[in-house]
């Protein structure tokens, strides 16, 4: 059962590396377009961002309720940034521990 848990902890911290290197091309092009640097309407621009945008949405939406208005910054992708580059190891530990 050991070895289980030290597959599935690798396989948790994996997925969340992944899932914060898409997170991360997230936040930068949603920073480079709202200032212009890159056009929205550029097709391949407009496929990438609105696939990232499909798939990170369900998880932001509930985070951008609870944080206050902070006029008009969205700080809602670098909390689960960092949640998942800090939090999945204490989680990955939890696992091997309870093995």
């Amino acid at each position: 059962m050991g070895n289980f848990a030290y597959l599935l902890a690798d396989l948790i911290m994996g997925l969340s590396g992944i899932i914060s290197f898409l997170l991360f091309i997230y936040i930068i092009i949603s920073i480079l377009i709202s200032f212009n640097v890159i056009n929205s309407h550029n097709q391949f621009v407009n496929i990438i961002f609105g696939s990232l945008y499909k798939l990170f949405e369900p998880i932001l939406r509930p985070i951008r309720n609870v944080l206050p208005d902070l006029g008009g910054m969205d700080f809602s992708p670098i909390i689960v940034f960092f949640a998942l580059r800090y939090g999945t190891p204490f989680i990955a530990e939890a696992i091997i521990q309870l093995a």
